[in-house]
């Protein structure tokens, strides 16, 4: 059924690279035809310096550079800590070309992936028979997992995208992969065939949701199937290969109460930013690049009635709302021929029409901060975004920075105005440099003060300082505001005693 048609292999996105010149191959085999059949022995040629067979050893190889050469290398690239060596991965392309030249990928297309995934074991483990490599059991199934994924699945991106202790995944270039782990960025093993290895997977993650990446369209926003946020920019723009960026999202979803234990927020605070959402007031989040913005949307949007009606605005649908009547909105790139694209402020704009309780908007860039702001001024109470600001106050000044260069001709007090009478939260948060996640602050909009916007803080983040190990040390701290803003539409729900019992907490 997959040996190899007539007409020679059908192409596949996966480009192999060239076998390595100090493996040789043993004579080609149908392996589609002789699966089942106990396989010829390969060839043996003479040995040069004993009277062995020539063997094809996993092993890794012996170094024989100077002191100072070998420690540069192992600091350009880290050791491997599963025992995968150069020569591994020479062996690993060989079969890998071996199995591409037998197996029809058009009909392996057509099965299920588990179906598809004991087929090419099937035959990869005649090919290692074929060409007489030496491997223990562990070792084997090493290379038929390492070779199904490269079919079948991401390469040597699986093993990564199963860990859930794993926030980013950052690829630049075929030999250089980046991990962060609890905050911390750090360098691994990882590492493709070549670029061009990089590039199909690339183009085999961004088609999954109907999207491209190429010479004429090098950069591209898309997901995985679990929600991750991918971005991927090209050659000509990545000088040095594909760069891969990958935003990982935890198999369980976080809650505010995960927040309150890694010490995020404390339950007083979590209290209040539960009384905030349930209360149906607007909220806008803010924060640096990984500070945790788009999961602690997530756990606002945890507050919100099972009745009401949601609308989310995304660019690379990534939220993760538990509401059974959720409607998504995601924009769209333009086509080759530059036609078709959906911007962000188009998604709000026609969200209008939809009859929305609710409209997150997954992150304000630009334009549409204007038609959010109305939304929130016009019915539409409870409504949330994310944006990138380093503070509360800076926060409010991109708002107004984003309508202004939107075209709109409005005076700077009108804006402002609609800023005050739209947003009643700005929720901060920050990543440390120890690599922790806090929420910095929880600020009310008030009004303004002729033409400046006013705001108070409810709660603050203190650092006092850091332990021997680096780690801030920190706390949170209640203003003391005892009645904010939002008491009235607190009262209004029904929550102003736990919302006083909150503060009162919080201040003791």
């Amino acid at each position: 059924m997959f040996g190899k048609r007539a007409g020679g292999p059908t192409t596949q996105s996966t480009t192999p690279a060239p076998p390595p010149a100090e493996v040789k191959e043993a004579p080609r085999s149908d392996a589609g035809a002789e699966r089942r059949r106990a396989p010829a022995p390969a060839s043996k040629p003479a040995a040069k310096t004993a009277p062995k067979p020539s063997v094809q050893t996993f092993q890794a190889p012996k170094p024989s550079r100077p002191a100072a050469v070998a420690a540069a290398a192992a600091r350009a690239r880290p050791p491997a800590d599963n025992g995968r060596s150069e020569e591994y991965y020479a062996i690993k392309t060989t079969i890998f070309n071996a199995l591409i030249d037998t197996i029809d990928l058009g009909q392996l297309a057509r099965l299920d992936n588990e179906t598809a995934a004991e087929e090419i074991r099937d035959i990869v483990t005649e090919i290692i028979s074929i060409k007489n490599v030496a491997m223990s059991i562990a070792e084997q199934e090493q290379l038929l997992q390492d070779i199904c994924n490269d079919v079948l699945g991401f390469g040597p991106l699986e093993p990564l995208l199963a860990r859930d202790d794993i926030a980013d995944i950052m690829v630049n270039g075929a030999d250089d992969v980046f991990i962060e782990v609890n905050g911390k960025v750090e360098r691994t093993n990882i590492r493709f065939r070549d670029n061009a290895q990089l590039m199909n997977i690339c183009q085999r993650i961004v088609s999954q949701v109907g999207r491209r990446v190429d010479e004429s369209s090098p950069i591209c926003d898309a997901r995985l199937m679990d929600g991750s946020r991918v971005n991927v920019i090209a050659p000509p723009l990545a000088l040095d290969g594909p760069t891969l960026t990958i935003r990982k999202f935890k198999k369980d979803k976080l809650k505010m109460k995960n927040l309150v234990e890694f010490g995020s927020i404390t339950p007083e605070g979590a209290k209040v930013l539960e009384i905030i959402g349930a209360s149906r007031c607007n909220v806008l989040i803010s924060g640096g690049t990984g500070s945790g913005k788009t999961t602690l949307l997530n756990c606002m949007t945890g507050f919100i009635e099972e009745d009401e009606r949601v609308v989310t605005c995304e660019d690379a649908a990534e939220l993760q709302l538990q509401q059974p009547h959720v409607v998504r909105l995601e924009t769209r790139p333009p086509n080759l021929e530059g036609q078709g694209q959906v911007t962000m402020r188009d998604l709000v704009k026609n969200c209008l029409r939809m009859r929305p309780e609710r409209i997150i908007v997954g992150e304000v860039r630009g334009p549409e901060a204007f038609d959010l702001l109305q939304a929130m001024n016009t019915g539409h109470d409870g409504s949330m975004g994310t944006l990138h600001a380093n503070s509360p106050r800076e926060a409010l000044s991109r708002i107004e920075s984003m309508i202004t260069m939107g075209g709109y001709s409005l005076p700077t007090r009108t804006i402002r105005e609609m800023i005050v009478g739209s947003i009643d939260v700005v929720v901060q948060a920050a990543r440390l440099r120890d690599g922790s996640r806090k929420i910095t602050h929880i600020t009310e909009v008030v009004g303004m003060e002729g033409d400046v916007i006013v705001t108070q803080d409810l709660f603050l983040y203190e650092i006092q300082g850091e332990d021997e190990h680096g780690r801030i040390i920190g706390q949170h701290a209640s203003t003391g505001i005892a009645r904010p803003k939002f008491w009235d539409r607190a009262r209004y729900f029904g929550l102003e005693r736990e919302l006083a019992n909150a503060l009162d907490a919080a201040e003791a």
